[in-house]
């Protein structure tokens, strides 16, 4: 693939990161990697945080972090979000079980997105496969993020294939919703695998994203045998694409 400008998700590296947080920096950016999504940070400050990124030419391309620091402590959240540059504040997460859960969550998120918004930050949410079925009570999340928040959208096109079949139809509807995608590949049942070695649609997302100039973050989740020996196979697959 030529031109490749890969990210990746942090998590995909947890096992090294907490015991190496410089070293596997550096790692990633010498298997080409050009950002890195946070998912926690591992103790460190912000102007360590920026120091390892600029020292290994790396972005930071945005962070998975819970929505609920924003709710319960906003100045301190947007302050350190702030100092690192992050401009894309990723839910991660969210435990959803009835249509109370799901207001819930619509109620913070309009809470605080106008909010960060005026600072420079955009609020997004990152799906799993859960958000595309419906609850024992027949609401389904994704659509209700979908009509009831301007949120934006990390389309994680794994667990789309998981929950709905078809990320390539999901990627066309969404449109310019979609700020990032996370280009993940596992088996049909669900259980994570490094790019081109599940039964994802991998290719056609890589092909579809990279002509809308969509971002592109890689996450491996499962550390066989190592998180950087899963992030070395995922960006080898990208660029024979």
């Amino acid at each position: 693939m030529k031109n490749l400008s890969a990210g990746i998700q942090l998590y995909s590296v947890r096992d090294s990161m907490k015991n190496d947080f410089e070293g596997t920096l550096k790692a990633l950016s010498e298997l080409g990697y050009t950002s890195v999504e946070f998912a926690g940070f591992y103790g460190r400050t912000a102007t360590q945080i920026n120091e390892l990124l600029d020292k290994y030419d790396l972005k930071l391309s945005g962070t998975h972090s819970p929505i609920d620091d924003l709710v319960n402590n906003f100045e301190e959240t947007l302050a350190f979000h702030k100092a690192i540059g992050n401009k894309y504040y990723i839910i991660p997460h969210y435990a959803f079980s009835s249509q109370k859960d799901i207001d819930e969550l619509v109620k913070k998120i309009n809470a605080v997105s106008g909010k960060l918004e005026k600072e420079g930050i955009t609020l997004a949410f990152h799906n799993h496969s859960a958000e595309f079925k419906p609850l024992s009570d027949g609401a389904v999340v994704y659509e209700q993020l979908l009509y009831r928040t301007d949120i934006k959208l990390e389309l994680d096109t794994y667990w789309a294939f998981i929950g709905m079949k078809d990320p390539i139809a999901l990627l066309e509807r969404l449109g310019d919703r979609v700020i990032f995608t996370h280009i993940k590949d596992g088996t049909a049942e669900g259980f994570g695998k490094p790019l081109g070695m599940g039964e994802a649609p991998v290719a056609q997302v890589v092909s579809m994203v990279k002509k809308a100039g969509i971002p592109m973050v890689v996450e491996s989740e499962t550390c066989d045998p190592s998180g950087l020996s899963e992030a070395k196979i995922c960006i080898d697959y990208l660029k024979k694409l």
